[in-house]
């Protein structure tokens, strides 16, 4: 299975979807290990992040980052089912859709979107009418540590270490490169590809041609290239594809009824989205060998970590002595292979 992921996303990148600018790599760059989701979500939307640097001076290693860090690679529900890939609150002025969703409080309002390039758009203008980041265009747009602290600095995120999770994200996949106009290349994925993004639809245009010919990539595209069945802990998983109901998966898997919501820490009317991440056979009880724990981001409820390491909800509950409704905060560690100490 992890052998025909990495397949497909190596046709990805050499059917001309990363993109090549008269440059150079700066010397003394180290290959950075990225994880698949990374490299689909930096090729569906680069180029809409590189239109928007143009267009508002946000660098685009920036944008990616960010986007990349608030959405989950586009698996968050705020992602999936509003298109805000940036974590935008409703805040005076807003007259769009919106959408309800905790955060640092109950039920908090956030923007909502037709589609993703929207989402991309707001984000530049968001920094870009904000007093608070005004300083942020005074800096060197290819110092992207700057514009990282930056924006920790005016409060974009109340996580402490949000600028060096931006800075990671960044370096792990090159994506300064893309400030500098130089040749992109793309990180080499890890061996173990745990999931890939959820976009609301496989429809969604992203801007701008990504290939030799032209041709205007859809994340459909990129769905239709990937693999039907996926392994992550040692545990089969599928994407959803557009218009699949939860009767065709079961159907096309011979599972019963109650399998899919029971795999998946599901309750057992649910709708199945497009892009989302569905286990076919049980989860583990804990991570798999190398995966000790996790560092829990905004946003993160313990279901999301259960589906992104492929552990039962009620084993990472108990691993990390939480109660059923317990969620994590922002930095909290999350055990993932053996329970948490008491000290």
């Amino acid at each position: 299975m992890v052998k025909t992921t990495l397949k497909v996303i190596a046709i990805l990148l050499l059917s001309g979807l990363v993109s090549c600018r008269a440059g150079r790599v700066p010397s003394g760059t180290a290959p950075a290990v990225v994880n698949g989701s990374a490299v689909v979500y930096i090729e569906a939307y680069r180029d809409l992040a590189v239109n928007e640097m143009k267009r508002s001076g946000v660098p685009a290693s920036i944008t990616l980052a960010q986007g990349m860090l608030e959405s989950d690679y586009g698996r968050s529900s705020l992602a999936r089912m509003a298109n805000n890939h940036f974590g935008i609150k409703c805040h005076n002025g807003w007259t769009g859709p919106t959408m309800r969703q905790h955060d640092d409080s109950r039920n908090e309002c956030f923007r909502k979107y037709q589609r993703p390039e929207e989402s991309f758009q707001d984000h530049s203008d968001f920094l870009r009418s904000g007093s608070r980041y005004s300083f942020l265009f005074n800096l060197n747009p290819e110092d992207y540590k700057a514009w990282a602290h930056g924006l920790k600095r005016a409060g974009y995120a109340t996580n402490p270490d949000y600028a060096n999770l931006i800075i990671r994200k960044i370096e792990e996949n090159n994506l300064y490169l893309l400030d500098r106009g130089t040749i992109y290349v793309a990180a080499k994925p890890k061996e173990s590809v745990q999931s890939m993004p959820a976009p609301v639809s496989t429809e969604a245009k992203i801007s701008g041609p990504p290939s030799a010919t032209g041709t205007t990539i859809t994340f459909g595209d990129v769905m239709a290239r990937t693999p039907r069945v996926m392994e992550n802990n040692r545990v089969q998983y599928i994407l959803v594809k557009d218009g699949e109901t939860r009767e065709k998966i079961e159907n096309e898997f011979q599972l019963l009824k109650r399998d899919l919501a029971r795999y998946n820490d599901l309750n057992e009317d649910f709708i199945p989205v497009a892009g989302q991440m569905l286990y076919i056979e049980p989860k583990k009880d804990k991570a798999e060998t190398g995966k000790e724990f996790h560092t829990a981001e905004g946003g993160e409820t313990m279901h999301m970590i259960s589906q992104k390491y492929g552990i039962r909800l009620k084993s990472l509950l108990e691993l990390n002595r939480m109660t059923e409704s317990a969620e994590p905060v922002t930095g909290q560690k999350i055990w993932l292979q053996e329970i948490k100490p008491l000290n």
